[in-house]
């Protein structure tokens, strides 16, 4: 059965939004997936959402500012006056995790452990991670597990899985049954090139093999992303095949003694940090 996919658009009034002399941040957007369960997409910062439970709110990613954070917390009063207890990391990339310094001390962050590992990694860039600064460390998530792990709210039980290295090596699936909806981080992209991190110790042969054993373990048939639509088991499916074609190409191109730039010019340009990490990973 499809679940109805119903938008609202939320005008929330962020402080000092008219004065600001900065961008303004955009207005949270609230997908209902459930009556208990929406997507949360718009502010600053990669699409996440919220669980209402029996006594108590559950956030998957916080997105990236101060407004931001401000936004989820309007939007979801919208829905309940529960106070929000748990906040779900996807992985721990900044658009997923910046805003975490936002939400009260009392909630609870949930990450797979080597998520946690990568707050403190240095950028992409070599520059430090900010994660080091000790006011920040009540931030960085303080409950972690390893291959699977269950959230009781209530009489619904959230799922959490880890299923190998892919887009980083920390991302894991948060499946609500009930639903039968997996919120994935960024494991699948859909209209851009997948994004492997390998500076992170992500794979983009690992991310086929993690993706694959998602789909064999979850029965899930709609998909929430951090930067796509949400998408159907068919969707992650062609996102496969793409992939597989996408390496094989890199890897008769490598074989064929061509430079990475060489390999690169074969591409469009939008597809070159993806060559670079295949071409990276068959040396």
């Amino acid at each position: 059965m499809k679940a109805i996919i119903i938008q609202i658009f939320l005008a929330v009034m962020l402080p000092f939004a008219a004065f600001s002399q900065q961008q303004e941040t955009p207005p949270i957007i609230i997908e209902k997936i459930s009556d208990n369960l929406f997507q949360l997409l718009g502010g600053r910062g990669a699409n996440g959402g919220f669980y209402i439970g029996e006594n108590e709110v559950l956030v998957i990613d916080s997105k990236m500012d101060k407004e931001s954070v401000e936004g989820i917390f309007t939007a979801i009063q919208g829905f309940t006056k529960k106070p929000v207890r748990y906040l779900i990391n996807t992985h721990a990339d900044g658009d997923h995790v910046n805003g975490n310094e936002f939400f009260p001390k009392n909630v609870t962050i949930i990450a797979h452990e080597n998520c946690r590992n990568e707050f403190f990694l240095p950028g992409r860039d070599g520059s430090p991670s900010r994660w080091n600064n000790e006011e920040l460390l009540p931030f960085v998530p303080q409950v972690t597990f390893n291959d699977k792990m269950q959230l009781h709210m209530g009489n619904q039980t959230i799922e959490m899985y880890y299923f190998g290295v892919g887009h980083t090596t920390g991302d894991i699936v948060v499946y609500f049954p009930k639903e039968r909806t997996a919120f994935i981080g960024d494991q699948v992209f859909k209209g851009r090139p997948q994004l492997i991190h390998s500076y992170k110790g992500g794979n983009s042969f690992e991310h086929v093999k993690t993706v694959e054993k998602m789909l064999e373990a979850i029965d899930a048939f709609q998909f929430c992303s951090g930067h796509a639509d949400i998408m159907s088991r068919e969707d992650i499916e062609q996102h496969l095949v793409e992939m597989k074609k996408f390496q094989q190409k890199v890897k008769k191109l490598v074989n064929e003694g061509k430079t990475l730039a060489e390999v690169q010019a074969e591409f469009k340009p939008e597809e070159s940090r993806l060559v670079e990490s295949v071409f990276g990973e068959l040396q």
